[in-house]
């Protein structure tokens, strides 16, 4: 069976890599796989990459002082309406009507309670309601700040040594470059970023600046469809914008489009 032929596959295995369960002699040959072949490569780093994130994650929390009240007023709320509602349903003795279960004081004080527990388990919604809407707000944001992966790259030198992951985001329109190789230009030098069409020449999609995650705006238009992309190192700023890469192109490899 021919593993690189099986998208879906490499995917799984990619995320047991990840998470660690691929173990002994299978995780092995996936990473000879991986040093081998792009697309392998790149679903790994994708995964450890994911991974990676879940850490940036909130940690639990208790509930407060105050959830707790809140919940303990329920309850008790809860059995004052259970114990009004037996004593409206038991029998009336004969003679009673002046006793204990005709006292006007006690149905007022019944009445009372009833209304104030309906007013906390009012309140008690209310806030509920509040916080639960803030909590979905928020996780709508956070899935929205989510980068949609659309295709990948794996730049390698002629070494096939890797040394930057190119993905890109179609939902924010943006590129985003990470370095896994050990390559800095210099300071008088920078690496800029190409795409390699079918046809014509090399396009500029931007020049990297410092650090070890780079973020480019990039049109879809300028994305889709490129087989290819390429990294040539340059003059401090890079070449401008309409001309082809003036200095060595030291890293390239395949964009491929990705289900991930």
């Amino acid at each position: 069976m021919n593993l690189t032929r099986n998208p879906a596959l490499i995917d799984q295995l990619a995320a047991s890599y990840a998470l660690g369960t691929l173990r002994g002699g299978a995780r092995r040959r996936f990473e000879e796989l991986a040093r081998t072949h792009a697309t392998v490569r790149a679903a790994a780093l994708i995964w450890q990459g994911r991974m990676a994130s879940v850490t940036e994650l909130q940690a639990q929390q208790a509930p407060s002082a105050a959830v707790w009240k809140r919940i303990e007023n329920l309850v008790q709320a809860d059995k004052q309406a259970r114990a009004m509602q037996a004593a409206r349903q038991a029998p009336v003795a004969a003679g009673s009507v002046a006793g204990w279960w005709a006292s006007l004081g006690l149905w007022r004080g019944a009445s009372a309670a009833g209304a104030m527990a309906a007013v906390v388990a009012v309140v008690t919604g209310l806030n509920f309601n509040t916080q639960l809407n803030g909590q979905v707000r928020e996780l709508n944001a956070r899935l929205a700040a989510t980068p949609e992966i659309r295709y990948v790259a794996v730049l390698a030198d002629d070494k096939a040594a890797p040394a930057v992951l190119v993905t890109y985001d179609p939902k924010h329109s943006q590129l985003q470059l990470k370095h896994v190789g050990q390559f800095h230009p210099g300071p008088d030098k920078s690496l800029q970023l190409w795409a390699l069409p079918q046809s014509g020449g090399p396009k500029s999609l931007g020049v990297l600046g410092e650090g070890t995650v780079i973020r480019l705006p990039a049109p879809s238009g300028e994305v889709n469809n490129v087989p290819a992309l390429a990294l040539s190192l340059e003059r401090l700023g890079g070449v401008p914008a309409g001309s082809g890469p003036s200095g060595p192109v030291l890293f390239k490899g395949a964009l491929l489009q990705t289900a991930l």
